[in-house]
């Protein structure tokens, strides 16, 4: 930790550095467009800003460091017995008693989210002093700013995305709780109002794919195979699930993945120390050097990320031409839609293509319904937690959410938008955010929201490219070079 404190503040010094050169320059009179844009994207390439008094970046750095250290070794219990974060978030998906998933939910929040929140409140205190000194009313203001438009504006946007889809949202949300009602009774999920936080098969509520076995509805419902146990009856594990990933995208004619990938990447949890398992993408050298770090495991969710973090690194791959400061996606909501676009087409047919389902089990039309409903388990439900999670942290930069306020209106955002209460009461001295890994790791959430929102538009585009004329939701481009190409053009433009 110690080390890791040592490098980012240093990394941190030098980045504020070059941040508050590009914010004198800004204002010159008669700059290019295209100088313009790049002291722009240097003032907003930091994160988390340091002021630059002696010793804040040291000081911004360290807290940064133990907020992330704190999630990756932070455990809640299951049976009164500790388990870690991925441990936790796989069997929140598979158990179904209702004081079993309290319980874990209770216990995570609590024993990874409070013990930060001082810490938290002191960071926000710093790095906003930080975005002060370049220029921005905060770091919400500064991390709106990325969107090549007013920060205002950007937020005017999303609210105006959200309206688009809340009505779809609403629909689903409905149903779920219904069937849940159905499962639990009105002592555990009331056929009204909000649905209890831990039913949903997700720490987080974000995302419940892992409950399609208990929102299914008959017939229709019944899509005729578990991607789980098809990985698993054929042997997967997690190598070859990575290198299943790659397949795809080699498929689609991209190079394959460099051997330091593999001798480099971390693929699986070690067994000797703890690590933050939450999988994540890393470029090195913006060059050759791309890695992932994931303690996957054989199941559905996994296969889907595989794909997805996967996505990263090839973009980080084409645009490594660029000039260093276009090293970069469109946008961070672009980054997220790249392999998540590709993951949509882990379709019935694509899994027949690589071996994992005889075509004879692939579903018929009547099943889908199914197939829609098991999508939008995952897609439409993170919209608006895509959403909350940085209108929470908008609200806590500036200054419109005090720190004794951070559960409240936590619970508050998640009850407008999702519709969810926590299963137990939660009191001032709480920090549920904390307990989410983008919050003590500061990474800005709301390009997954675009990202859910992006990858159907790629989708798309790349199915209509590839010819494709049936239902969307059947489409795969494994294996189509044209589409490979048109996407790879894309990404070469980096930033």
């Amino acid at each position: 930790d110690a080390m890791a404190a040592e490098v980012s503040a240093r990394q941190t010094e030098l980045a504020v550095k070059y941040a508050s050169e590009a914010a004198k320059y800004l204002n010159v009179r008669g700059l290019s467009a295209g100088t313009k844009r790049k002291l722009d994207l240097i003032r907003n390439g930091i994160t988390l800003p340091a002021p630059s008094r002696p010793g804040a970046a040291d000081e911004l750095s360290t807290i940064a460091t133990k907020l992330q250290s704190e999630y990756g070794k932070g455990k809640g219990t299951l049976d009164g017995k500790p388990i870690n974060g991925s441990d936790i978030e796989a069997a929140m998906g598979t158990t179904r008693d209702p004081a079993k998933l309290k319980e874990m939910w209770v216990s995570w929040n609590d024993n990874v989210g409070v013990p930060m929140k001082g810490d938290y409140a002191h960071m926000v205190d710093i790095s906003n002093q930080g975005a002060k000194e370049l220029g921005y009313a905060d770091v919400g203001a500064m991390w709106r700013s990325g969107y090549d438009m007013p920060p205002d504006d950007f937020a005017k946007m999303t609210d105006r995305l959200w309206k688009q889809v809340e009505p779809l949202y609403l629909s689903l949300h409905t149903y779920v709780r219904w069937k849940l009602n159905e499962k639990y009774g009105d002592a555990v999920q009331a056929k009204t109002g909000p649905i209890r936080a831990d039913l949903l098969g997700n720490m987080w509520a974000q995302e419940w794919g892992n409950i399609y076995d208990v929102v299914a509805p008959k017939g229709s419902g019944d899509i005729g195979y578990d991607t789980e146990a098809l990985l698993k009856a054929k042997g997967y594990d997690p190598i070859k699930m990575v290198k299943t990933g790659e397949g795809f995208y080699s498929s689609l004619g991209f190079a394959p993945l460099p051997d330091t990938f593999w001798a480099r990447s971390m693929i699986v949890k070690p067994a000797d120390r703890e690590v933050v398992c939450h999988a994540s993408a890393w470029d090195i050298d913006n060059k050759q050097d791309v890695r992932i770090k994931m303690c996957t495991k054989v199941n559905a969710d996994d296969f889907v990320t595989v794909h997805h973090e996967l996505g990263h690194n090839y973009y980080q791959r084409a645009y490594m031409n660029q000039p260093f400061l276009y090293e970069n996606g469109a946008n961070d909501g672009f980054h997220e839609a790249i392999g998540d676009f590709v993951a949509l087409s882990i379709t019935p047919n694509y899994l027949v293509q690589i071996g994992l389902l005889d075509q004879s089990r692939v579903p018929s039309a009547d099943k889908d319904t199914g197939l829609l409903l098991r999508q939008a388990m995952d897609k439409v439900a993170f919209l608006p937690f895509g959403l909350l999670v940085d209108k929470w942290r908008w609200g806590v930069f500036n200054g419109s959410i005090k720190p004794d306020q951070y559960q409240s209106a936590w619970d508050a955002l998640r009850l407008q938008y999702q519709g969810i209460a926590p299963p137990v009461a939660r009191d001032a001295s709480r920090f549920d955010a904390g307990a989410k890994y983008h919050i003590p790791a500061n990474t800005p959430y709301m390009r997954y929201f675009l990202a859910r929102l992006l990858q159907f538009q790629f989708y798309q585009a790349a199915c209509k490219q590839a010819g494709w004329t049936g239902p969307l939701h059947r489409c795969s481009f494994y294996g189509n070079k044209e589409v490979g190409a048109k996407l790879q053009k894309m990404l070469e433009m980096g930033q």
